[in-house]
């Protein structure tokens, strides 16, 4: 017997997925766990798989149409059989195609009732009838008056204008004050107010009108024809940065944070960093094909650091839940790396018990994974701190976002070189800036300081890295 086939929940976080791809086509056999299609989510393009076998008898939604859970895409059923009332039950699809919101060459469609003068008959329908002129004196807007007071006496003033007949734009002083400043002609204009006025804004579509050049005019010129402004390019949200717009929104007005930034000395880590890549080199032509060594970064000696320092100051490796204080005896470090559609977090498990060798093979196999959206759920969450390294992008410094439900993260810039004061000396040095971003609801102060300290020594000691 026939059934529909709904959007099922590929990642924990997943409110919805583009179908990407179909891998059967109507009248394919499918059997159970064949891949039916790939579905790109918030963190990945996850594997759409059958838990029936059967025939796949009708596609509903087409390759690239963003689609909620539960929504039908398909129906599978017998070779053959009728399935016009599983069709018809399905209905429209409520999905839409992402290149649907795409402008076309000629640029985003603007809101017709804007952009389009009204014929005579809509003119004289739109317009309100005619107001009796008010009684008192007129209305002064003097410099002393507000914003707010001058666009209340515009609108009084509007209101109390007498109806010019057909055709004729509603609009307040200020806004035709501000019109004649951008060299905006408002003639023939419709507007989204009542009755079609012009509201302020609405004059941004009036400067790009939608076909051909639009009429502007400086003040006390004539109106003559100019090119239109070039509109903006309109890129739709992608699944991984609805999902990034949510959260980073919910951390920055859920969590309080509080910054502490440090410049650590790290001549003797990049030192030690270059004998420990010769190291790995001069051993590589011994290694069997699969166990090469793979070069290690001051972004590996760094997790390896943090990992031992969260070790010794597990206060910071915490998160705020509303009953309590959740103290984690793991060590998940989240490292954030950034993909074409935005920023994922793939997390070294136990870093504090790798090697830096394991911990740079582990990363790198992330990584590569993460930018060809192979990564799998599990692999991208509950970490228990989070690391951002922006130094090979050229960034000194910054302040990074706390990544919920985790209670810190530490921000990274590069390694810079510096005149310093060495026994009443300048000479060359070369530093490093971190800011950890705390959740003060975990973390206070003295106890954010303490684990920079722990940190601080690490680095500044890297033999201290490997031995922990």
């Amino acid at each position: 017997m026939a059934k529909i086939l709904d959007m099922p929940k590929l990642s924990p976080t997943m409110e919805e997925g583009v179908l990407a791809t179909w891998h059967k086509k109507e009248g394919d056999a499918v059997d159970v766990d064949d891949l039916l299609a790939e579905v790109e989510t918030d963190k990945a393009t996850m594997e759409f798989r059958a838990f029936d076998k059967g025939t796949l008898l009708k596609i509903l939604v087409e390759p690239g149409t963003e689609v909620k859970l539960g929504q039908a895409v398909a129906i599978l059923g017998a070779a053959g059989e009728d399935v016009s009332d599983l069709v018809a039950k399905a209905g429209a699809p409520a999905a839409r195609p992402v290149a649907a919101t795409v402008p076309a060459p000629g640029g985003p469609t603007l809101d017709a009732a804007v952009l389009t003068p009204p014929s005579p008959t809509q003119a004289r329908a739109a317009a309100p009838p005619t107001p009796p002129r008010a009684t008192g004196g007129p209305i002064t807007t003097g410099s002393l008056l507000s914003r707010t007071e001058r666009e209340a006496a515009d609108l009084d003033a509007l209101e109390a204008e007498p109806a010019a007949g057909a055709g004729r734009v509603l609009a307040s002083p200020f806004v035709r004050k501000t019109a004649r400043e951008r060299g905006i002609d408002l003639a023939g204009a419709r507007g989204t107010g009542d009755h079609g006025r012009v509201l302020p804004g609405d004059l941004d579509a009036l400067a790009a009108r939608s076909n051909g050049a639009a009429l502007v005019r400086a003040p006390g010129a004539a109106v003559t024809a100019e090119p239109r402004l070039s509109p903006p390019e309109v890129r739709p949200l992608s699944p991984m940065r609805k999902t990034i717009a949510r959260r980073l929104t919910q951390s920055k007005t859920t969590v309080p944070h509080f910054y502490l930034t440090i410049d650590v000395d790290v001549a003797e880590l990049v030192r030690f960093r270059e004998s420990v890549n010769a190291e790995l080199a001069g051993a590589a032509p011994k290694a069997a094909e699969g166990d090469k060594p793979t070069k290690v970064s001051i972004n590996d000696l760094l997790i390896k650091a943090c990992a031992t320092a969260l070790s010794r100051v597990p206060e910071c490796n915490a998160q705020f839940s509303d009953e309590a204080i959740l103290v984690h005896s793991r060590v998940d470090i989240s490292v954030a790396v950034a993909v074409p559609e935005g920023l994922v977090t793939p997390v070294v498990r136990d870093a504090d018990k790798k090697g830096v060798s394991a911990i740079a093979r582990e990363v790198r196999d992330l990584a590569s994974r993460a930018r060809a959206k192979k990564l799998k759920p599990e692999e991208m969450t509950d970490g228990t701190f989070s690391i951002s390294n922006l130094g090979m992008f050229g960034i000194d410094e910054f302040s990074a976002v706390i990544n919920p439900p985790e209670g810190a993260i530490l921000a990274v810039g590069q390694v810079r070189d510096v005149p310093v004061v060495e026994a009443g000396r300048i000479v060359a040095g070369k530093r490093l800036s971190m800011t950890l971003s705390c959740d003060h609801r975990v973390i206070d102060g003295a106890v954010g300081a303490a684990f920079l300290a722990e940190l601080r020594a690490l680095l500044e000691r890297p033999m201290r890295i490997l031995t922990g």
